[in-house]
C-alpha cells in the first residue's frame, strides 16, 4: 500500500496494490498489520455502505466524544469528491480541508481521524460507497457543519443548483456558529 500525507496532519490517503490478471483484479482492502505499521493502530468496530445518485451531497458530519468516530472511506461503484475538514480547535489548520476524488477505477481510500468532519459528492450517476468506523454511531452524539460554509469555500465539484441534501443537512451551522467542536489537545485517537 501507498499512504499519501495531505495538509492535514493524520488524514491519509491510501493507494493499494493492483494486481491485475486476465480474469479482472484484486487487492487488499484492509490489513489491519499494514495499517498499522503505515498509517496507525485502530480498532474498527463498524462497517456502513451507502447508495447515492449524482448530485447526492451528504455532509459535513462528525461525531462528538464519547462517540467520536474516526473512518476509512472508499468506494465500490461511480466515484465522489470526499472531504475532511478539521474542526479541532487550536488546531494550526483549524478550518482547513483536503478533498480527494474516490472511485472505483482508483481504488483509492481515505483515512479521516478524529476531530474532523467528512462529506462527499457524489460525481457519478450513481455511487456505492463504503466505510469503516472505530466507534459505534450514537445519535445523540451527531455534529455537523454546513455544507456551503463560505469560509470553507469547497469547491463540491457539482453545480450549487443540483445539489441533493437531507433535510437535516440542508440546517446545519456555519462553523464559526456550531456548537460543539473538538479541542485540539483533547482529541484522542
Amino acid at each position: 500500500m501507498n499512504v499519501i500525507k495531505t495538509d492535514l496532519d493524520g488524514v491519509v490517503i491510501i493507494e493499494p496494490r493492483i494486481f491485475n490478471d486476465d480474469r479482472g483484479y484484486f487487492f487488499e482492502s484492509f490489513s489491519e498489520r499494514d495499517f498499522f505499521a503505515n498509517v496507525r493502530e485502530i480498532h474498527f468496530v463498524q462497517d456502513n455502505e451507502s447508495k447515492s445518485s449524482y448530485g447526492v451531497l451528504r455532509g459535513l458530519h462528525f461525531q462528538k466524544p464519547p462517540f467520536a468516530q474516526s473512518k476509512l472511506v472508499r468506494v465500490i461503484k461511480g466515484a465522489v469528491l470526499d472531504v475532511a475538514v478539521d474542526i479541532r480547535v487550536g488546531s494550526p489548520t483549524f478550518g482547513k480541508y483536503v478533498a480527494v476524488e474516490l472511485s472505483a477505477d482508483n481504488h483509492r481510500q481515505f483515512f479521516i481521524p478524529r476531530g474532523f468532519a467528512h462529506g462527499f459528492s457524489v460525481l457519478s450517476d450513481e455511487v456505492i460507497f463504503q466505510y469503516k468506523c472505530d466507534n459505534f454511531y450514537a445519535p445523540q452524539y451527531e455534529g455537523a457543519i454546513a455544507w456551503n460554509d463560505p469560509t470553507l469555500n469547497i469547491d463540491w465539484r457539482i453545480p450549487a443548483d443540483d445539489v441533493v441534501l437531507s433535510e437535516k443537512d440542508k440546517k446545519h451551522p456555519l462553523l464559526k456558529d456550531a456548537e460543539w467542536l473538538f479541542n485540539f489537545n483533547d482529541v484522542l485517537y
